[in-house]
């Protein structure tokens, strides 16, 4: 039986939508952070202009792999081995993309992972290149729903390194890397997805 995401489920459609537009001019999209494998099967489906570079940690990479076997269209390849919490996280499978894309992957990470993650971002983005980054976020230090005021707590309880992130954190982290925010779009269960341009 594959892994099932309920929330991909969810979330996959309002995503396509922004990402039709954002990655209209792209080539290759690495997406980071792949988990079930439900995003990319449909992304790929919708998106057959790109050819869709999966990726996952190694302990996840054999279920992510079965469904992309089951389901997956041509342009999907085969997943890679990344791991943010390495400092070069894509060493040794060194990959160049033109579009990176990753969802509800920031909040469960420690704040130097999340370092991590744009320092690798800055190596592997092509310029001029697009990034999408979707889940939640704080605004100013306030969050945008009590529910993801509850959701932070619960994430702070299980990993006290992990927690929503405030934007504006985030976006120094992307100007560091060359990177500029063309448009932040509000999802449903209060959730954004960053659209930034390199």
């Amino acid at each position: 039986m594959l892994a099932y995401s309920e929330a991909c489920e969810r979330n996959k459609g309002p995503i396509l939508t922004v990402l039709t537009d954002a990655f209209a001019d792209i080539s290759k999209v690495l997406e980071i952070g792949s988990g079930t494998g439900q995003h990319a099967v449909y992304f790929a489906n919708n998106l057959s202009h790109l050819a869709w570079q999966p990726s996952e940690l190694p302990d996840c990479l054999p279920s992510l792999h079965a469904r992309l076997t089951a389901e997956a269209p041509d342009n999907v390849a085969e997943p890679l081995r990344l791991n943010v919490c390495e400092r070069q996280w894509l060493a040794p499978d060194r990959v160049r993309a033109d579009g990176l894309f990753t969802a509800n992957t920031l909040h469960i990470m420690s704040w130097e992972h999340v370092k991590n993650f744009f320092r690798g971002v800055g190596d592997v983005l092509k310029s001029p290149g697009v990034m999408c980054i979707y889940g939640p976020f704080r605004y100013g230090g306030h969050y945008t729903s009590d529910s993801n005021a509850v959701f932070d707590r619960v994430l702070r309880q299980r990993d006290p390194l992990s927690g929503i992130r405030d934007f504006e954190a985030i976006a120094d982290l992307a100007e560091d890397q060359g990177l500029r925010l063309l448009e932040d779009h509000t999802m449903p269960a209060n959730n954004q997805l960053l659209v930034w341009v390199r």
